[in-house]
Formats: C-alpha cells, sequence, structure tokens
C-alpha cells in the first residue's frame, strides 16, 4: 500500500483554530495530499465578515460549522442560523450568503476536486520523462507527473454577440444581450 492509500490523522481541527490570530480570516487548513479526489478547506470568517451572494456551478459542496456562529441566506430570502456542529449541503448551482457572528464562523467546507489548470509541455502519458521538462519549471529533462487535468470547456456559455460570460449552462440564451449561444457540440 503506498502513502497516498493510507488512512491517517492529517490535522486537529481545534489545534489549527487556536493557533490563528483571533482576527485571522481565511483559509487556516487545506487538503494538499496528492492524487486526492476531494478538495477541502478550514475556512474562517472574522466577526461580522460578509460573504455575498454566489453559486458554485459545476460541484456540490458540504460544510460544516465547526466554531463559533453565524447565517446563511439562501439566495430566495430564507435565513438560516448557523451554530457549531451544523452540516449544510450546498447543491451546485444553488445561490447563498454568508455572515459571521459575533464569535466569527469557522467552517470545514469538502468538493470533488477540481481538475487542475495548467500550461506548459503536456506528458504523452503520465509519469513518462518529457525533454526539455523539469518538474521545478526550470530547464532540463524532468518527469512530469500527471495531476489535475483540464478546465471544463465553457465556449458553449460565451455570447457570440457581446462576449460575455454566462452564469448557467444550459440556458440557451445570453443573460445579458438575450442572443442565443452556441449549442454545446458546435462551440
Amino acid at each position: 500500500m503506498s502513502p497516498e492509500e493510507t488512512p491517517r490523522v492529517l490535522t486537529d481541527l481545534d489545534d489549527r483554530i487556536a493557533r490563528a490570530a483571533p482576527d485571522e480570516g481565511g483559509a487556516l487548513w487545506r487538503l494538499a495530499e496528492s492524487g486526492r479526489q476531494l478538495d477541502a478547506n478550514l475556512v474562517r470568517l472574522p466577526p461580522g465578515a460578509f460573504v455575498g451572494e454566489h453559486a458554485e456551478n459545476d460541484l456540490d459542496v458540504l460544510l460544516l460549522v465547526v466554531a463559533g456562529g453565524g447565517e446563511m441566506e439562501d439566495g430566495f430570502g430564507g435565513r438560516r442560523a448557523l451554530a457549531p456542529k451544523a452540516l449544510v449541503w450546498l447543491p451546485r448551482t444553488s445561490r447563498r450568503s454568508l455572515r459571521a457572528g459575533p464569535e466569527g464562523l469557522v467552517c470545514l467546507t469538502v468538493h470533488r476536486r477540481r481538475p487542475g489548470m495548467t500550461v506548459g509541455v503536456r506528458p504523452p502519458s503520465a509519469g513518462h520523462a518529457v525533454p526539455g521538462a523539469s518538474p521545478d519549471g526550470g530547464e532540463g529533462g524532468g518527469e512530469v507527473r500527471g495531476e489535475g487535468g483540464e478546465g471544463p470547456c465553457m465556449l458553449d456559455r460565451v455570447c457570440p454577440a457581446c462576449g460575455r460570460l454566462n452564469e448557467r449552462a444550459g440556458s440557451g440564451v445570453c443573460e445579458r444581450c438575450g442572443e442565443p449561444l452556441p449549442s454545446p457540440g458546435t462551440a
């Protein structure tokens, strides 16, 4: 069994929270294991911080409140209190916003890993040496490892008339100007 396949404890979330400065916001921890199929982040919003309404169009997200509290608005005006141990499912395309309470809000988010976007020489297959490629980005030979992948093609969401990238896939018309969008097979 390789190290990537061995179950293990990655971190102590309470310790991560305790070691962070009281007003520190953002990611306190990230899942960074190579070859993983998931992304996970321990995120802190300082007291009163607000994440405006947004949607994740491609991935479902699980959000677990670890510490503090706050409020989630569901995009339709509905509000839900968030307290420790609340587990929230955020289906893809759902609209939501978050506001931290007076103690701040610390959440663990988990979702399927996004394909990585890379710039450079594409190897014939993962793990093969590519002439001129170097793992550290310098010159010389090296092994290129197959991690990540290509981002999804979104040309069928770009309006040919005004150039806008539409948020929702499959709508058929531009959200700005109303012109028909290209069909996925012709983009």
